[in-house]
């Protein structure tokens, strides 16, 4: 769900603007107007003020015409765009999916920076080669054209949630042929980098920069800048790594053996009396003889049955055959498992071992778990029930969508590597 107020459209593209937005812009032009009427004494209130205000919305502007740069690019490369959003940081453009090639994420990436580029360049020409009928005009342009060429700047920066971080996520990504290196290193440089940003902010704040002779930066400022680059850093890096949890994992890794094994001629009124009615089993049934499975058994088909036909109607009469059920191998990547009960919305999978004997069955509360484990932290038996019982991942780990994603980005798990080779 998208957060803010939709304002309208541009290229088709929602834009939203965050309540956060509004406290920049006032703080911009209180900082500004008050700037300015000191270093301008000729300026009246209104005037110093007013031109503060213009030159917050003229920033933000800008930030939009960076954003819809990323935008349009990712539109000519089939990638559809949800909207942008204007907050207190700046703009971002919400792109439904990632690019499917590094030289795509690449070009996105670095559209931005070129449309800064461009209205920095463009400003400065204007303000160089145009008379301009006001001071004030003449100033706020100006710093319009200095902004722009910082906004420049500081997005070619290589760390994540900034346009160099995803540059430098394709960069790595083309030369390593591995789509998760880069996005480590990316991740992994914008932490780095956002405690950079912090610590020089925490100096600026205690006079120290003033003291080594450095530009003072706005303390305040960077502590949030570098906040905000250590937040989105860590998320990029944590996402990382449930899809690398999610590549060295397979279907024999998740599967419980939450299932029993009846009688195939067992009748449906022992059936029922003995173990349907008499225990608290959830699980699945299954029907075998002979040393053979017979089927899946679906309680639902009790009550198909006329309880006249209980006495004569055997499981093996009801079982469907396992090659007419939803089935893995026990080596199935995980991805894979995941990808196919979301397409047929399947709640249990059942796993085969190679002879074709039942090893397990898997839900989804299975698959979270084993992905919990695999990144170092159990996921409680309380929200694995919850899982269970709606048949849905939990709300921050949607796993049928990583694993979309992972496939459209051809992020092939070890499993199908090992059997490539």
């Amino acid at each position: 769900m998208q957060s803010g107020w939709r304002i309208g459209s541009l290229f088709k593209i929602p834009l939203f603007i965050d309540p956060s937005w509004f406290l920049i812009v006032a703080w911009i032009t209180f900082r500004d107007g008050l700037v300015w009427q000191q270093s301008h004494p000729t300026w009246s209130a209104w005037v110093a003020y007013g031109a503060g205000l213009v030159m917050a919305i003229l920033l933000f502007g800008s930030v939009l015409l960076h954003e819809l740069g990323h935008s349009l690019v990712a539109k000519s490369k089939g990638i559809e765009v949800n909207s942008i959003r204007l907050f207190i940081f700046g703009g971002v453009a919400s792109i439904e999916k990632e690019p499917q090639k590094p030289a795509d994420m690449l070009q996105i990436a670095i559209a931005g920076p070129l449309v800064s580029l461009f209205l920095w360049v463009a400003l400065t020409a204007l303000l160089l080669f145009i008379p301009l009928p006001s001071q004030p005009l003449a100033v706020v342009l100006g710093n319009v054209a200095a902004l722009n060429f910082t906004l420049l700047l500081f997005n070619l920066i290589p760390g994540l949630p900034l346009d160099g971080g995803q540059m430098l996520k394709a960069i790595v990504w083309k030369f390593s042929g591995n789509y998760v290196t880069g996005a480590h290193w990316a991740a992994k440089t914008g932490l780095w980098l956002g405690w950079l940003v912090t610590l020089v902010g925490f100096a600026d704040v205690l006079g120290l920069t003033a003291q080594l002779g450095l530009p003072q930066i706005g303390g305040i400022w960077a502590i949030l800048i570098g906040w905000f680059m250590r937040q989105n850093a860590v998320n990029a890096d944590r996402f990382t790594d449930v899809q690398e949890a999610l590549l060295n994992l397979a279907a024999k890794d998740a599967m419980t053996r939450s299932y029993r094994v009846l009688d195939a001629e067992m009748n449906l009124r022992q059936f029922a009396e003995e173990l349907v009615l008499q225990t608290s089993f959830t699980g699945q049934y299954f029907a075998a003889s002979d040393g053979r499975y017979r089927g899946l058994v679906f309680l639902e088909q009790l009550q198909e049955v006329e309880r006249s036909l209980w006495e004569t109607t055997t499981l093996r009469d009801m079982a469907k055959p396992l090659t007419e059920i939803a089935t893995v191998n026990e080596t199935t990547p995980m991805v894979d498992l995941i990808r196919q009960m979301e397409r047929e919305s399947l709640n249990r999978i059942t796993v085969l071992t190679p002879a074709g004997a039942v090893a397990g069955v898997i839900d989804r509360a299975d698959i979270t778990r084993a992905v919990g484990e695999k990144l170092g932290f159990p996921i409680a038996p309380a929200v694995l029930q919850q899982i269970r019982d709606t048949g849905a991942y939990p709300p921050g780990l949607q796993l049928g969508a990583i694993a979309d994603m992972m496939t459209s980005l051809k992020i092939i798990p070890k499993a199908t590597q090992n059997n490539e080779s």
